[in-house]
């Protein structure tokens, strides 16, 4: 009696696909949480709400901006220079994180009132994390990344270009708005693949 060859049954073959299909999704799944920076595999409070977000699982492979912010300072009006960045740039894969900190004491105490200033006045649809401290021993891990290669903000609205890898390839401080012909610059060569020039 002539038996299926197990090896070319089609049932046995279409299980055998599947379970390959499995092992390269997985193996794929790794290797891309493998290539996201260690500072960035951290779990963060959103602004305002209970919800959590861990920057590698969301954002991994991804160019960031980062920038500290701060509800009652005079560079506060750069939230729209931002959103606008974050229209203009989110579909060739640009991620804008805000870090709200009250390290220079021009920062809401109310979370809601951060949220109002993000939200509501400026329209904000970037992600805003809940305030945490960005300078000296208590920075959150970002910000001692940040500063570790760059420097640490020495005022609110400091902006770092990250590359996917976590290399940060530029730092502006306060004084350089995103409509900056310098930031808009080094945030092209950014998504462009390259860094910024020092």
């Amino acid at each position: 009696m002539n038996l299926p060859n197990p090896i070319f049954s089609a049932p046995l073959r279409g299980r055998a696909l599947q379970a390959l299909a499995v092992l390269l999704l997985g193996a794929g799944a790794g290797a891309a949480a493998g290539q996201c920076p260690a500072f960035l595999d951290h779990d963060f409070q959103k602004l305002h709400t209970a919800d959590h977000v861990n920057l590698c699982t969301a954002f991994a492979g991804k160019p960031l901006l980062i920038v500290n912010t701060a509800s009652h300072c005079g560079f506060t009006p750069q939230f729209s220079g931002l959103e606008a960045i974050n229209q203009k740039y989110r579909a060739r894969g640009l991620v804008v994180i805000g870090f709200p900190s009250d390290d220079f004491n021009q920062e809401a105490k109310d979370p809601a009132e951060t949220a109002q200033v993000c939200y509501e006045n400026f329209g904000v649809t970037f992600t805003m994390l809940s305030p945490l401290p960005v300078t000296g021993s208590a920075a959150n891990p970002v910000f001692r990344e940040l500063a570790r290669q760059k420097q640490e903000p020495r005022w609110n609205f400091n902006k770092y270009l990250v590359r996917p890898d976590g290399t940060v390839v530029a730092h502006f401080d306060s004084e350089v708005t995103p409509e900056s012909p310098q930031f808009n610059a080094a945030l092209e060569r950014l998504l462009a693949g390259g860094g910024a020039r020092p």
